[in-house]
């Protein structure tokens, strides 16, 4: 009985962290509408995906102790985020479809230092940490690259019911000296170790609590 119950609060974890990681990630930052927030919510956007992406998949990879379960968590959240887009497009949102699989390459950077280093946790927080908070901010900048054209688009689907805390009152293109990369991969790569951190106390936790 306590096996089960072990393993359906391990899936439990896996559904919520999984699920709330996804939310975040899609709410965190929308510069397609927030035209002259661009940066700032490039850079929001990218230390919350790391944070959410790293506590999850450090849970999932030290629960399993199987090198690539890092990538299949990132996987996992693709594919939610793929379902949630898809509801958001079919409905006349305006969001691109191919932004999430950049998630893929850092969480196989955490699975490659698990194996490297013969799955030593501490390393696992220490150089894994550090490796997601400095790849992500880089590969996240294909948001970016392959989104719509911002202005056009903020045009074509106007939000009036914008609240006014969000309501952009002037060009904010070089609030962050033009390097939105670098801010968020220093950001990230201090958070990132201690949401490892974090994802691999979530696993402890979860044993003591059905000890």
């Amino acid at each position: 009985v306590m096996v089960w119950l072990r393993r359906c609060t391990h899936y439990l974890f896996i559904v919520v962290v999984a699920v709330n990681s996804t939310l975040l990630t899609i709410n965190a930052g929308d510069y397609i509408f927030y035209t002259d927030w661009a940066w700032t919510s490039y850079t929001v956007f990218s230390i919350s995906q790391t944070l959410m992406l790293i506590v999850g998949a450090c849970y999932y990879l030290t629960f399993t102790g199987v090198p690539g379960t890092a990538t299949y968590y990132a996987l996992i959240m693709t594919v939610y985020t793929w379902i949630a887009k898809a509801a958001w497009f079919s409905l006349g949102y305006p969001y691109d479809f191919i932004v999430t699989p950049v998630w893929l390459p850092s969480a196989m950077l955490l699975d490659l230092v698990y194996w490297a280093t013969k799955k030593n946790k501490h390393s696992l927080i220490l150089f894994g940490g550090v490796l997601v908070g400095m790849s992500l901010p880089l590969f996240n900048m294909v948001n970016l690259i392959t989104v719509a054209d911002p202005l056009e688009t903020a045009f074509k689907y106007p939000r009036p019911t914008l609240p006014p805390y969000m309501t952009p009152t002037e060009p904010q293109v070089g609030k962050f000296y033009n390097s939105p990369v670098a801010l968020g991969a220093g950001a990230s790569a201090i958070l990132g170790c201690t949401f490892a951190a974090l994802g691999c106390k979530l696993n402890t936790w979860t044993y003591r609590w059905m000890a």
